[in-house]
């Protein structure tokens, strides 16, 4: 089961999870500048709690998208949202740039 959700979530990573398209632009600028990062549980965090309110807005929209997009997955391998979410997040902490933020799976922002 797990090698099926496993080989699902790597077709939804390398489809490029269709996330935001629009914000593409502004949401690489808020990693390159440590605003925000990628977390474990596939979803993505604020870093800095000083940043904008439109950077927190972003995140949020984003967030709903993915959690989406996983529910939708999972709803099709029969797996937990929670399972395809993580596996996501793995992946998403592997592409994440040099000196961006990712969250370990002790909670703790570190750069990559």
């Amino acid at each position: 089961m797990i090698g099926i959700l496993r080989l699902g979530a790597i077709a939804l990573l390398t489809a490029g999870l269709g996330f935001g398209a629009a914000l593409a632009g502004p949401l690489e600028d808020a990693k390159a500048t440590g605003l925000v990062g990628e977390r474990i549980d596939g979803y993505l965090g604020v870093v800095d709690s000083s940043a904008p309110a439109d950077v927190k807005r972003m995140v949020e929209q984003i967030n709903a998208e993915r959690q989406a997009k996983y529910a939708e997955v999972a709803d099709k391998k029969g797996v937990p949202v929670k399972a395809v979410a993580q596996i996501a997040g793995e992946k998403l902490i592997g592409r994440a740039g040099s000196g961006e933020y990712v969250m370990g799976a002790d909670g703790q922002w570190r750069r990559k």
